[in-house]
């Protein structure tokens, strides 16, 4: 499975990258702040909404600490889709957020 760190992730933004950002957190989570670009689809929603992602295009799956990130990185690369897990989650994000 692929992966991707934090500071890795804030360097390619930082850069200018863009990027394919999907944080699978719950609402109350993403409220505190996500990342500028993610979009917001909770791990219980991937199986009815992963019609939402193109699986022609690299998608970031970001969570709290990675945990719930990893699953839905696990499902979605089963169903044939490009996905890379950010490891430590927002825990250890010290990028912007919105």
């Amino acid at each position: 499975m692929k992966e991707i760190t934090t500071t890795e992730l804030q360097e390619r933004l930082e850069k200018g990258e863009q990027l394919n950002l999907v944080d699978v957190r719950e609402a109350d989570e993403v409220a505190a702040g996500m990342i500028p670009g993610a979009i917001h689809i909770p791990l219980g929603d991937v199986p009815v909404r992963m019609s939402e992602l193109d699986s022609s295009k690299p998608y970031i799956l970001i969570c709290r600490s990675s945990g719930r990130s990893g699953r839905a990185q696990e499902f979605l690369a089963d169903e044939g889709y490009d996905v890379t897990n950010m490891l430590g989650g927002m825990l250890e994000w010290e990028g912007a957020t919105e």
